[in-house]
Parts: C-alpha cells; sequence; structure tokens
C-alpha cells in the first residue's frame, strides 16, 4: 500500500490515477492518518436495444382502458 500526503498526492496525482489503474493501492492521508484510496470507476456497461426482446411480453388487457377508480388516482382530470 502506498501512502501519500495531500501535498504530494495534488503534486502527483497524474502517476497516482495511473498507478490506480495498474491495480496499485494509492492512499492519501491527512498527516499520518489515511482518509481515502484511489481506485478505479468501474466502466458502465452498454445498453443495447431489444435486449430483452422476446422475453417480456404484455398480457391480453395491455391495451385495455384503465378502470375509472384506477384513472382517478393519476389525477387527469
Amino acid at each position: 500500500m502506498a501512502q501519500f500526503s495531500v501535498h504530494d498526492a495534488k503534486t502527483n496525482l497524474s502517476r497516482l490515477i495511473a498507478d490506480a489503474l495498474a491495480g496499485g493501492d494509492v492512499v492519501i492521508a491527512r498527516g499520518s492518518v489515511p482518509v481515502v484510496r484511489l481506485v478505479p470507476v468501474e466502466p458502465q456497461g452498454r445498453r443495447v436495444f431489444g435486449a430483452l426482446k422476446g422475453r417480456i411480453t404484455p398480457d391480453k388487457t395491455f391495451n385495455e382502458t384503465l378502470p375509472d377508480d384506477e384513472l382517478d388516482g393519476w389525477n387527469l382530470a
């Protein structure tokens, strides 16, 4: 575990980011007290249009008009 002061972290931020991306354990401390750990952000997966095609099917009542008591809850009038 590599520990750096806040001042050193400011001075060498690009190198510390590279170390963290390479799998290194980078800790930033105030004085001798560790306060934060620098870790890479996990990339988000891409959304794929139609990924659930064929897995979800609406039932036969999907396009029917909602009952009046249900419509009243939507405050549309």
